[in-house]
Formats: C-alpha cells, sequence, structure tokens
C-alpha cells in the first residue's frame, strides 16, 4: 500500500534523479514503485524480482545501479542485518527511529519503536560530546516457540 508519505517521497526522488541528471525511466519507476509496495525488508535480488512483476525489463544491473540512489534520497536505508547479506528497510520513512529484532534460528525481523532507546542513544553521545545523527540497534534473539515446541512457522527446513 502506497501512502501519501510514500508517494511524496516517490516524487522527491524523481526530483533527485533530476538533480543528479539522471534520466525518468520506466525502469527506475519499477524499481521505486517495487521498493514502496512493501513494509518488508529485502535485499536488491528480491527487489529485483518485484521490480520485474511490474515491468519484465528490469534488468539486475538497474536494480543495483538504482539502490544507491534510493539510499542517498532517503527513500531506503540499506541495513547489515546478518547472514551476509545487505537488506533494504523502505520502513524509515513512517518510523525512523524504529530498531529491529532479528531471529538467529529462522531470520524473521522484528520492528520495534522504545522511546526510552532513543533517549539512552542521545544522552550518551551527548555525554561523550557529539551530536546523535542517527542510530542503528539491533538484536539478536532466538525464536521462543522453536525452543518450546520445536518448530517455528517462520523456519524453512
Amino acid at each position: 500500500m502506497v501512502t501519501p508519505e510514500r508517494e511524496r517521497a516517490q516524487k522527491a526522488l524523481m526530483d533527485y534523479l533530476a538533480q543528479q541528471g539522471l534520466r525518468k525511466t520506466s525502469q527506475r519507476e519499477a524499481i521505486v514503485a517495487a521498493a514502496l509496495s512493501t513494509r518488508e525488508h529485502f535485499t536488491a535480488e528480491e527487489l529485483h524480482e518485484m521490480a520485474r512483476r511490474i515491468d519484465r525489463s528490469v534488468s539486475r544491473a538497474t536494480v543495483y545501479r538504482t539502490l544507491p540512489l534510493l539510499v542517498e534520497s532517503g527513500l531506503l536505508r540499506e541495513l547489515d542485518l546478518g547472514g551476509g547479506l545487505k537488506r533494504y528497510d523502505p520502513n524509515f520513512l513512517e518510523h525512523p527511529t524504529h530498531n529491529h529484532i532479528v531471529c538467529l534460528d529462522c531470520n524473521r525481523i522484528v520492528e520495534f519503536v522504545d522511546l526510552n532507546l532513543d533517549i539512552v542513544a542521545l544522552c550518551n553521545a551527548k555525554r561523550q560530546g557529539f551530536t546523535l545523527q542517527g542510530k542503528f540497534i539491533k538484536i539478536e534473539a532466538r525464536c521462543d516457540r522453536l525452543a518450546h515446541e520445536g518448530r517455528c512457522p517462520n523456519k524453512s527446513d
């Protein structure tokens, strides 16, 4: 679902591309539409698959060249959540201070907002003589359901 905030972000991205002297192409539009169509974190390969459902002509190379533009423009945030893959988070537009819990068993990613963590980050930065520009908190955890029941609906065998 594309919210009004995401529509504004899409327009801002197209303006950003124009400022950078880059053309607005149907492939880039498909990539942006795909990125904005989900709330799930995704890899470059997953974005390529989503974009190709919109426009079959989207190439893997175009996705890889477009992703840094999406990050630079603020539309996506690049994350290292483990597993050796970069993931992209489309949810920072609506929730710029959210955090992540990553399940070490099933790789499920859960987002949460905690104002106490925001205050702690701000206070620690100030105490050390810094001005906070952002924070990234990743909590690694194990799936309780897997531990208690021996199965997890998110884990593929």
